[in-house]
């Protein structure tokens, strides 16, 4: 869970940006995935998809609220 202490340390901006980052890489990794570069992406994708999750979770805790 090192990567969950370290986000809730962060503050909402921080929070944003860094899902940010998150989608335009799980974007990335899914183009990589449809054009068969192998089954180590498959993995990132998974923890991609998981740490946007925890983000947009701290962020509901956090009372923040997003546009879409």
């Amino acid at each position: 869970m090192k990567v969950m202490k370290e986000l809730q340390s962060l503050s909402a901006a921080e929070l944003e940006n860094r899902l940010k980052e998150f989608k335009k890489e799980l974007l990335k990794l899914k183009v990589e995935v449809k054009a068969g570069a192998g089954s180590s992406s498959s993995g990132k994708v998974r923890r991609t998809k998981k740490n946007v999750a925890r983000i947009l979770t701290l962020l509901q805790q956090k009372g923040v609220k997003r546009d879409k």
